[in-house]
């Protein structure tokens, strides 16, 4: 599949799937405290996102049973929702989601503290996010697409962590996963040039420990090697001739 630019019309559509999609992980964040399930959160995010009349992404992707992956601790991503798996003061819950707005898709993720947490892993988080933002600067028309992956790395290596070589961002568009791939950590080469109207879903995963991981026998679970913990961050990212917008990021929200 080649990278597909967006005209303007579907440009808007996008920009409402994000906006709807900041909905959504802004009313999940509300319920997360100690004792919730995270079928609970699953159940209130599928809520939202057919409340504005919009196809939960996720809800039989390839088979995945849920519309939203939740993810805690020492799981990277894909976490599978389940309503025995209930939150603990202390834990970290990273919350992966999609909506199909009128056919086209917006993919963000965010993680939280459930509770008090410790310093370390608040940091972790906030590295994390912060690794995404970095990772931006260099989201411009002109530039290449490695300039992202190298400045995700240099800024989470730098800061003590791991970034995940076995996942990465994607295209988005009309279909979930697009081309290119959008690697956290630099290859070789200096991928292919930024242009106006490419959609990047950006999403550093990025773990306390050692970058390996693995996938338990769910099929879907992806763990860390060695079972420290592990935070994602992730938006829509539309490429423009200036700053790069964000298609699912709302400053009034998040």
């Amino acid at each position: 599949m080649s990278v597909t630019i967006k005209s303007e019309h579907e440009i808007e559509l996008m920009r409402e799937a994000g906006r709807i999609l900041a909905v959504v992980h802004d009313e999940m964040a509300k319920i997360i405290r100690p004792g919730i399930s995270t079928m609970d959160i699953n159940r209130k995010g599928e809520e939202v996102i057919r409340s504005f009349g919009c196809i939960p992404s996720f809800l039989n992707y390839n088979g995945y049973p849920a519309a939203i992956c939740v993810s805690v601790n020492d799981e990277v991503v894909h976490g599978i929702p389940d309503k025995k798996r209930i939150l603990q003061e202390g834990d970290i819950v990273s919350l992966d989601a999609g909506v199909i707005y009128k056919g086209y898709q917006s993919d963000s993720a965010r993680t939280h503290a459930v509770g008090e947490i410790s310093e370390e892993d608040q940091r972790l988080i906030d590295i994390t996010k912060q690794s995404f933002f970095e990772g931006i600067k260099f989201a411009k028309a002109g530039n290449h697409l490695f300039e992202i992956s190298k400045a995700i790395q240099n800024f989470v290596e730098d800061n003590g962590y791991s970034v995940v070589r076995d996942l990465v961002g994607h295209g988005i568009g009309t279909q979930l996963h697009e081309e290119p791939q959008v690697p956290n950590f630099k290859p070789i080469g200096r991928g292919m040039k930024l242009r106006p109207g490419m959609t990047l879903a950006i999403e550093p995963m990025v773990n306390a420990g050692a970058f390996e991981v693995w996938v338990l026998e769910d099929d879907w679970t992806v763990v860390t090697r060695d079972s420290m913990k592990s935070a994602h961050y992730e938006n829509t990212v539309l490429i423009t001739d200036g700053e790069p917008e964000l298609l699912s990021y709302n400053v009034d929200l998040i």
